[in-house]
Formats: structure tokens, sequence, C-alpha cells
């Protein structure tokens, strides 16, 4: 047994045992709550009878001592509650991977929306971003800002080789902490239950920061009316002086007006709307404070924010949720109203609260930096975990222009259907033609070497056994469509993508770009487009670039007698019972047979006499 098929094993049996397991808490749950009722109706019968019978001096210790139990229920009903939801939460991340290791797309989280009109160089064409890409097969971030973090390496068009070598120095730590990793996403979920934490609202809430000493003037100010409030009202009618509030009181209304109430509103009702945002960051940061993972040099110095005892993040944030649960005893208007009139409760707290939001606004972008690296990392490294026997982490060479692969496969094809090839790409000008027939592979094959490319300018693992690559620009042309609201027809959408990559190809850029197109000139009749064809890569092989073309264009193949910059490969096909089998393997040479017409004849549709035997 391989040790993927062990693992997805270990997670079978961990999600079995965890659903058994929450199905025994509830209905322990269920029995607990029966108890907590019999003892409060036994503590209140109890408690009753004592009253009567013995009087008020022995009913209250009886009463405390009756309720007891009942307490104790209470305690015990809600660890067990608590433990409800933690094997809960457990077993959707165990589904999560294995869902991800099935492709069960409809049991993964649903992916970020892909951005509007997004003009990317590879981004659609490879399946990268959107439903069914492999942003969504490898996010396991519980935040929006870690998921746009991984979404946004996989769309790296200029990769950086020190940020590369850190995050493979990083994910290959976190690799083999699975424990850690789902640790941290449940402490996201246990806080946040409405989808994908954004903090964007928090960020939003600390970039409007106002100096504290803005309130400090009118608190003092408020505070010594108040004050003389007090002593003016109550304790100088005691000593026997005149009663001063008439004259006092109005004067500290009319500051209060004037200065505590427009100063104040606005601050307070933002916080008080930040107060989720902030128990989840209260709990996630907790958690990463006081988890230590073994000898993982890296993620130390990654996590290192975290575990500055003199500036611990949890009790910043500690300090703003108490302040605002001064700040919501306010805001009931009969209590709102009483408090302030007596004090300047509200300036108080905003004071305060100002004082909190300038010392997060120093801190609190480093650490959610560091948590939104985290979650991206972490999703790298479960596709790593989830893939023991096939993920490996590629070498990358800053100069050059050379790729080689063993044994690669598509991460977005099932495993036991997805079939692994050698490639080598080398030297400026080169290109391989891929022929073949339809359904053989092509299309497939040049997104395997894609996705792996982004993959690996991302920092993460590759699906090959081994990888070596020279750092390129990527371009694609293999998902191309027209556009009605553009008024883009087909054929014109494509000519505008392979001018892009022409025009790609003339930059001066100091690294060499490798281009993937798919069915080049499809959209025109067959005429044009040979001759079109022809033209187009005889421009490819004088360039600096390199890449690969899919065609069904056999002529095409004879472009290779005429310049050794250009090579034929193929994937083959053959006709067995009656059905089309394919090998999806890569062959060298070009393709000695098509299968349009077998297609057509074995559909049932007329061929005529152009398919004999």
């Amino acid at each position: 047994m391989t040790k993927a098929a062990k693992r997805k094993k270990a997670l079978e049996n961990q999600a079995q045992r965890l659903a058994a397991a929450h199905k025994e808490k509830q209905e322990r749950a269920s029995q607990i709550i029966h108890f907590r009722l019999l003892a409060f109706v036994l503590a209140a019968v109890v408690s009753g009878i004592t009253f009567f019978e013995r009087g008020a001096m022995v009913w209250l210790p009886v009463t405390a001592l009756a309720f007891i139990p009942f307490i104790a229920m209470v305690i015990w009903h809600r660890r067990v509650d608590t433990a409800v939801t933690h094997l809960h939460l457990y077993h959707v991340i165990k589904q999560s991977h294995l869902a991800r290791l099935a492709l069960d797309w409809a049991n993964l989280p649903p992916p970020l929306p892909p951005p509007e009109r997004l003009e990317h160089p590879f981004a659609h064409d490879l399946d990268l971003v959107g439903a069914r890409s492999l942003h969504q097969l490898l996010d396991t971030a519980v935040s929006q800002q870690g998921s746009e973090r991984l979404r946004d390496w996989l769309l790296e068009t200029n990769p950086d080789p020190a940020l590369i070598a850190q995050r493979q120095a990083l994910v290959a730590e976190l690799t083999p902490q699975f424990r850690f990793r789902d640790r941290l996403a449940l402490q996201n979920m246990l806080v946040n239950r409405n989808g994908r934490f954004s903090g964007q609202a928090l960020t939003n809430w600390l970039s409007k920061t106002i100096p504290p000493t803005r309130y400090r003037r009118p608190l003092l100010v408020l505070s010594g009316l108040a004050a003389l409030n007090i002593v003016a009202g109550f304790v100088f009618p005691a000593i026997g002086l005149p009663d001063l509030s008439l004259i006092t009181w109005p004067l500290y209304l009319g500051f209060y007006l004037l200065w505590g109430f427009r100063q104040t509103s606005t601050l307070l009702r933002d916080t008080l709307t930040l107060q989720d945002a902030l128990e989840t960051t209260q709990v996630v940061f907790g958690f990463l404070e006081n988890d230590r993972i073994g000898h993982t040099p890296h993620l130390q110095t990654l996590c290192a924010p975290f575990h500055d005892e003199a500036a611990r993040p949890s009790q910043f944030i500690r300090r703003v949720i108490r302040l605002s649960a001064g700040v919501g005893a306010a805001q009931n208007p009969i209590s709102g109203f009483i408090l302030n009139v007596f004090v300047p409760w509200n300036l108080f707290f905003t004071y305060h609260i100002a004082r909190c939001r300038q010392d997060l606004a120093e801190r609190m972008p480093t650490w959610l930096d560091v948590w939104h690296e985290l979650e991206a990392l972490n999703s790298l490294a479960t596709f790593a975990w989830l893939n023991p026997d096939t993920a490996t982490f590629p070498t990358i060479t800053e100069s050059g222009s050379h790729f080689a692969a063993q044994q690669m496969g598509h991460p977005l094809v099932s495993p036991p259907t997805r079939v692994c090839n050698d490639m080598t790409i080398s030297g400026p000008g080169t290109v391989y033609i891929i022929t073949g027939s339809n359904m053989a592979g092509k299309s497939t094959f040049l997104r395997t070497i894609g996705v792996n490319l982004a993959l690996a300018y991302a920092g993460g693992p590759v699906l090959a056994t081994e990888m070596h690559t020279s750092l390129f620009r990527l371009f694609a042309s293999i998902r191309v469509a027209d556009s009605i609201t553009d008024g883009f027809s087909f054929f014109y959408a494509e000519v505008r993508r392979l001018q892009q990559l022409l025009t790609a190809l003339q930059m001066d850029k100091a690294r060499p770009l490798l281009f993937l197109i798919d069915e080049i000139f499809r959209g025109t009749n067959n005429r044009e487009r040979l001759i079109g064809s022809r033209a187009y890569i005889r421009a490819l092989a004088e360039s600096s670039g390199l890449g690969l073309i899919a065609t069904h264009d056999l002529e095409l193949v004879h472009l290779a007698e005429e310049n050794d910059r250009i090579h034929n490969y193929h994937f083959r096909d053959d006709v067995a019972d009656g059905r089309m089998v394919f090998d999806y393997t890569l062959h060298p040479g070009p393709c000695p047979t098509t299968n349009a017409l077998k297609i057509m004849q074995l559909a049932g549709l007329p061929v005529g006499d152009a398919v004999s035997g």
C-alpha cells in the first residue's frame, strides 16, 4: 500500500471515529439536559420546603447546597457541548481533506470569486482560479485574506527566487504538522461560523486612528465637573453648605453636549461593530501565542511576533473587548442617559479605546500578515501532506531557460485516472509541436506543465517525482472564448490573445517566456489556419521564448524538417472492443493516427467510405 493510500485510509478512520464520538457526545448532552432539569426541580423543591418549614435563616445555606448539583450539571453540559462542537468541526476538516483527495468539489468550501475581468497571461487557461480550480483544491484558509494571498501566489507573473526558497522551507516544516494546521483552522471556525473571516473591517478601523490626546482635555474637564457635581449636590448639603448642583450640572451637560457626544459616537459605534472580528483574532492569536511547534526554525521566525511576552496580541485585543463591554453597557437609551448624566462614561471609554487602537495600529498589521501568510502556507503544506508519494519540491534556478520534470501529473485529474509524463524543454526559440487525436490528452498535458510551474513559483510542491526549472514568464492560450458583451468573435479573441503573446515575447525582460498554446487559429478555415499557423510557429522559433503548441493539424509537423528548433511529440489512441482507448502517454515524433472519423463511426454517424476495416 502506498503512503497516499495509507494516509487516505487513516483519514477515513479518523472521520469515522469523529462521527461516532460526535454522535455519542450528542446523546450524552441530551441526557445531561434531563439531569439538569431534574436537579433544578429537586433543588427548588428542597428550597421551598426548607423556607416554609425552617425559615429564612436555614433556607439560604440549604438552598445554596441544594443547587450545587444543578450548577455542576450546567458546567458539565457546557463542557460536553464544547466537545460536540469540536468533534463536529474536526470531522468537517477531515472530510474536506478526503474531498481534496477525491476531487469531490461538492464537499469542498466554495471558491473565492475570481477578480472581475481578470486580464492575466495564464490564470483562466490553467484553471487556477474560480470553481473546480487549483486554488479551490488547495485552499484550506478560513480567512478571506489568507485565501486571497494563496491566490495571488498562484497568479504571480514575476516570481521572486528568494521568496520561493523561503516559502519552500516553511511549507516543508509545516507539512508534517497536520495537527497544528487543523487546530489553527478549528480556532477560527469555533468563533466564526458565518463563512470566511475578513479582517478588512478591522484594518479599516485601525486606519482611522485619531490621537488619544484629542479626547484627553475634554475628559479631564468633564471628569472634574462630574466630581464637582457630586460634591456640590451631595457633600455640600450634608455638611450644611448650599446645594450648588443646579449651577454645576447645567455646566457639565453643556460641555458634554459640546464635546463628549460629538466626539464619541462614531468611534464607539465602529468599535461595537467589530466585536466578532476582535473575538476571532483574540482566539486565533491566543492559539498562535501558546502553541509551540518542535524544531521548526523557519516557522518559529515567522511566528516570532506572537511570542513577544512584552506585547502579546491577545492582551491588547482583550483590552479592547473589555472596553467594548463597557461601551455596550451604555447602549440602552435609558442606562446610557443615566450613566452619562452623572459621569462622562462614553468619553472615558472613547479615550481608552483610542489609546488601544493606537497601539493596535502599530502591531495588528504585522499579526494579521503573519496569520494570512500561515494560512496560505498551510494550504500548500496540506497539498504536500495529502500527496506524499507524488508531491516534491522543485529545484529552481534564477537564470537560463530550462525545464525538466519526471513523472509529472495534473493535480486536477483524479489519481486513479491520472497519467504522469516526463518532459524536458530547453533553449531559446525551442518549439514543441504536440499532435494527437481528439481527447488524447494534449490540452491536459499543456495545463499540467503550466499548473506545476504555478505551484513551483508559489513556493509549493509540484506533482512530479523530480522537477528542475528556470524562472520563466508564463503565457498560455488554451481556453480562448468569444465575448458578446465586448463584441469579439472567437477568432478575433484568439488573434488578440496570440498578439499579446508576441508582444510579451518582444518585451525586454531578463527572464525568458514559456508559452503554452492549444489549437492555434482554430477559429478559421483549414487553408488560412495552416498558412497562419506555419508563419506564427516560425516566428516563435526565431524568438527568445520557448514552449509547446498542441494541434490537430498534422501538416504542421513538417516544420521540424526545416528548423532544428522545432520538435514533434504526440499522444496515441486505439480502438478496443468497439470503443476508443487512450494511454495519455507522451511519445516522441508526430502522431501516426487520427480518430475523428472513428469517433463519428462509433457514434453511429455516417462517414461514407472514409473508414474501412
